[in-house]
């Protein structure tokens, strides 16, 4: 199946489809519709060579948006069906397909391209579209039960029931960089292992490292926990962190209730 996204301009509608081209999710795309040269109304027999009629008129039709390029802040249709498309393999992207590229859609961009080995960009671009296309999802390691799996190398959080992904995220483990605190230095690490989540805090916690909004810890202070950054690469002290929303439905659909298994891998 081609995945469709149908766009408009000044000048006609055109449908795009995002499955040729070869760029990371945000490289060179394929190039833009020509834009037709400008007319200019012939002058009048008075008028000198030189100088235009003042009755001549200028027309430029406004060029489309280059072929495969959606990023935060577009607004329409293609995103209503690039939000759709990522819901239905099972993306994170918030409750409703709002046509708004936002915070929470880039969340999901990012997660797709982490599946599918692209550059994390979080720009919709003909790779990443090819993959929306081909139907790409990550593959989970548990067989049997409720597991929330963290892949530490893509950088992903899977929520898996019986060997069968249903939810994918976005999250940022340890940075493995060392930091400082109380004159002492520690290395910003996630522990590989099978674990539980043995404590929450519904609400915001200060910690001595920064805030963590709606904690599940798993292993000593490490938790799961919402935080305002999430970028598309290792950044944590060692927590995974996932976007606001995205743990305010961890916590809503109860998919890290307390005794719930963990394996960080």
């Amino acid at each position: 199946m081609v995945w469709r996204i149908l766009t408009s301009t000044a000048a006609a509608a055109v449908t795009l489809t995002f499955a040729t081209a070869c760029d990371n999710g945000g490289g060179t795309a394929a190039a833009p519709a020509p834009v037709p040269s400008a007319s200019v109304a012939a002058p009048t027999t008075s008028t000198p060579p030189s100088t235009p009629s003042p009755a001549a008129s200028v027309s430029v039709s406004t060029p489309p948006k280059p072929v495969g390029k959606l990023r935060r802040g577009d607004k329409g249709p293609e995103v209503v069906a690039l939000q759709r498309r990522l819901t239905e393999l099972g993306y994170w992207n918030g409750k409703k397909a709002d046509g708004t590229f936002g915070a929470t859609t880039q969340q999901g961009v990012f997660a797709l391209q982490k599946a599918a080995g692209l550059g994390r960009d979080g720009v919709v671009g003909p790779k990443t579209a090819k993959a929306l296309e081909r139907g790409v999802r990550p593959t989970a390691r548990s067989k049997t039960g409720h597991v929330i799996e963290i892949d530490k190398k893509k950088q992903l959080l899977l929520v898996v029931q019986n060997g069968a992904v249903t939810g994918i995220l976005n999250t940022s483990t340890g940075s493995n960089q060392n930091y400082e605190y109380k004159d002492n230095t520690y290395l910003a690490h996630t522990p590989s292992g099978k674990f539980k989540v043995y404590r929450q805090i519904d609400g915001w916690r200060h910690g001595p490292l920064g805030p963590l909004y709606r904690p599940k810890y798993f292993n000593g202070g490490i938790a799961v926990h919402g935080a305002y950054s999430i970028p598309p690469y290792p950044a944590s002290h060692g927590c995974a962190r996932v976007s606001i929303p995205a743990m305010d439905w961890l916590w809503s659909k109860d998919h890290l209730a307390p005794k719930t298994k963990i394996w960080v891998y």
